[in-house]
């Protein structure tokens, strides 16, 4: 699949945004990718993810593993183009993830930890340490969208299928906000 095929996919169903949004980074852009809004299309959600996988098809993947609640659609197609289980971690109250639902990982499963989104990686970076909590093996890491910039090293093998170079910028020199315009939080519309 090419570069520009996933853009098209992106453009068509107006997952790419425009405006001025408060990453869960804590930084401001003046694009937002809403993967649900791309997602929500399951015959789109599937070919993409197919795509995602076809890296990790000979590394004995066990289990993908998704952050909630962006990553769980890409993580069960993931799965299942991998053939294998697909669980998730979610946000317990003071926003450690954990795993809940009687999901579990076994010492030495081979896990795979997908994502829709990478800016900063802080929630992937999190999803590698439960899964070592519990013995398993993060063999690595595939999003959907790097916006990373390649600022992000989990320590093992990280796959996109698409980097988009939106810029970012810290708020206090946002030249957005410094323009007066409202800040949208996008991550749960």
């Amino acid at each position: 699949m090419t570069e520009a095929e996933i853009l098209k996919y992106m453009s068509d169903t107006g997952a790419l945004l425009t405006g001025h949004f408060l990453l869960r980074s804590g930084l401001h852009s003046d694009h937002y990718f809403q993967a649900a809004l791309l997602l929500q299309y399951a015959e789109i959600a599937s070919k993409l993810c197919e795509e995602m996988a076809k890296p990790w098809a000979d590394k004995k993947i066990d289990v993908v593993i998704s952050p909630a609640i962006g990553g769980i659609v890409v993580g069960q197609e993931v799965g299942k183009a991998l053939k294998t289980r697909a669980i998730f971690a979610e946000k317990d109250d003071q926003s450690n993830l954990i795993l809940r639902r009687g999901f579990t990982l076994k010492p030495g499963e081979r896990v795979l930890v997908a994502e829709d989104v990478v800016t900063k990686g802080g929630r992937v970076q999190q999803t590698i340490d439960l899964v070592r909590s519990f013995g398993a093996i993060p063999v690595g890491v595939t999003v959907l969208v790097d916006r990373s910039k390649g600022d992000v090293d989990f320590g093992i093998p990280f796959h996109s299928l698409i980097k988009l170079s939106l810029k970012t910028f810290d708020p206090a020199e946002c030249p957005i906000c410094a323009k007066g315009l409202p800040l949208d939080h996008p991550g749960s519309k």
